[in-house]
């Protein structure tokens, strides 16, 4: 891992960081910030996430590839990590802003540190307020929050219970006067409580990327993968998978061999019609 630590000077901050009424005395970082034209979305949820709160933040933030956006989080275990991931899947420059300093024996959770590395080497970087060895403790992640707020234009939050410590964040994104998004959930779900009463509250519900990329004010120009002429075996793949499945399902449900249908999804990979997380394939744009 690149151990290089800089320390930022406050004309260097993440621009929106000068709006806060508290701002951080210093910054320290490891890696490449995003240009500071750059719109940074924050992406935060559960620890205890559900299997809806994985599939949705990879779902999302998968849909966001080539929009421009990076993605901010605060590298903790659950849907923080699950979001950085997803960024750097879908090519998205990713900040990660622990509740620790960003050494490596310092760095925590310490299960994340091969993530950071990973962050780092695609061109994301790790950032904190704290020095670099300093070790987490029970107050430093609430402070941390506030940055993670103000630091992007706009907060998503995956899944959060009616208490939830990730309610505290989007609380601050709106003190600090930015936007909050929120996905909806069911209304049986203990993990969709706090995102569900944030909607109702007037936070933007959000089911695709591409309402993020409207708020923002980017382009939602794209392919109509519907209205490409594609090999009649490829077309009745990208019907089945209106929902995400496995190679093995969409064989299973076409009566062919996997091996035929593992050609035609290369085939519609590298055409950017769809994409792969984890052992499902799915339209690259739904």
């Amino acid at each position: 891992m690149n151990d290089t630590i800089r320390a930022l000077s406050r004309k260097t901050f993440p621009p929106l960081l000068s709006e806060m009424n508290d701002p951080p005395k210093q910054l320290f970082v490891r890696g490449v910030l995003p240009s500071p034209d750059t719109p940074l979305l924050t992406v935060v949820g559960s620890r205890k996430y559900s299997s809806y709160g994985k599939e949705t933040c990879e779902k999302i933030i998968g849909e966001l590839a080539g929009s421009g956006i990076a993605i901010v989080s605060g590298l903790a275990l659950g849907i923080d990590s699950i979001a950085h991931k997803a960024a750097l899947d879908a090519g998205l420059s990713t900040i990660a802003i622990p509740g620790s300093g960003i050494t490596p024996q310092a760095l925590y959770p310490a299960s994340n540190r091969s993530l950071a590395e990973r962050i780092i080497a695609q061109g994301g970087a790790l950032l904190s307020e704290f020095e670099p060895d300093f070790r987490a403790t029970v107050w430093s992640f609430p402070q941390r929050n506030r940055i993670m707020a103000a630091i992007s234009q706009a907060t998503l939050i995956i899944e959060a219970e009616e208490l939830s410590g990730t309610l505290i964040t989007a609380r601050l994104a709106l003190e600090y006067n930015r936007d909050v998004y929120a996905i909806p959930g069911s209304i049986f779900s203990a993990g969709s409580r706090g995102t569900n009463e944030l909607i109702r509250n007037g936070a933007l519900p959000v089911i695709s990327g591409d309402d993020i990329i409207r708020e923002f004010g980017l382009s939602t120009e794209k392919t109509s993968h519907e209205s490409l002429l594609l090999p009649i075996e490829e077309q009745a793949i990208y019907e089945l998978i209106a929902e995400p499945r496995s190679i093995d399902e969409v064989a299973r449900a076409l009566g062919l061999p996997v091996s035929k249908i593992s050609i035609s999804v290369s085939s519609m990979e590298i055409k950017g019609v769809i994409k792969r997380h984890g052992e499902k394939i799915r339209r690259a744009r739904s």
